[in-house]
């Protein structure tokens, strides 16, 4: 049987992924991959990392991505699934997994960008760095006097990387969810935010054609969850990746980052104020 080889920096990560990956098909949720005994039987280290073999998912001939609507809807109900499925062990793991810290995660997030911006002022100039700047405050200090309107939620075992290359098609059709090396305790609404941050970008940053997906549209009545919806997560990390990794002299990188945070910048604002707008009638 044809594997995949993944290297975890801890034999306890490892262990802790393959028993989680096994819990998850116990339950029933049978859309990703499954661990392989290695060849041999031993557990396979080299140089301080050790390696898992794990089951090779033959890819679609079309790529996943968040482009289509069809797209879109498949992946929120894997993730609706995986959450449901999760809801019921979370608590077997809450000593082998860490509890997420949405809040925290972004202030250092944000601290880490404004540190980094005597590079970024070279590629991209004023009032799109205050403006990125402003939409962060405002986010994180009323995220902060809400955030436990996300954190009442039932707990669930979050995914953490919901991005487009997280989610494989395989040759049949079938959605299989990949990668947990985030995963973490939490509400599911962290999951979903993430994903909506994902999916903008492609719905031309209307918060009416995001709210038209069911899993979305229940928390679009929730502040805290709107206020998040403002806070530049991609934005600032993918300057804050490109600056530690010093890869901003490679032009295709460079453009993408550029083009994240400059291309849509106008609807994005617009975006961020018809939050600000439905925010006011909410607490009316």
């Amino acid at each position: 049987m044809t594997c995949i080889l993944k290297g975890y920096r801890s034999e306890h990560k490892l262990k802790v992924h393959e028993a989680f990956t096994s819990t998850l098909r116990k339950e029933g949720f049978f859309h990703t991959y499954k661990f392989l005994t290695p060849p041999g039987g031993e557990l396979l280290t080299f140089e301080g990392t050790y390696f898992a073999c794990i089951e090779y998912i033959s890819p679609n001939e079309i790529p996943f991505s968040y482009q289509t609507v069809q797209n879109r809807k498949e992946a929120l109900k894997l993730l609706e699934d995986f959450h449901q499925i999760t809801s019921h062990f979370e608590v077997r793991y809450r000593t082998l997994l860490p509890k997420a810290e949405l809040l925290g995660k972004w202030i250092e997030r944000y601290k880490m960008f404004i540190n980094n911006l005597p590079t970024i002022r070279y590629f991209i100039k004023e009032p799109y760095i205050s403006e990125m700047i402003s939409w962060a405050s405002w986010s994180l200090s009323h995220l902060e006097k809400n955030q436990n309107l996300l954190d009442q939620q039932s707990k669930v075992i979050l995914h953490g990387d919901v991005a487009h290359h997280n989610i494989l098609r395989d040759e049949s059709g079938r959605l299989f969810l990949i990668d947990f090396d985030l995963i973490q305790i939490g509400p599911p609404a962290y999951d979903y935010l993430q994903m909506s941050n994902r999916f903008l970008p492609h719905l031309n940053w209307s918060f009416d054609r995001l709210s038209k997906y069911k899993q979305i549209r229940k928390y679009i009545k929730n502040r805290a969850f709107l206020y998040a919806l403002a806070y530049p997560a991609d934005i600032f990390r993918e300057w804050n990746r490109m600056i530690r990794e010093k890869t901003y002299f490679d032009p295709n990188k460079l453009k993408y980052v550029t083009e994240l945070s400059i291309g849509q910048f106008h609807i994005r604002k617009q975006f961020i104020e018809q939050l600000k707008n439905i925010l006011e009638e909410i607490q009316e």
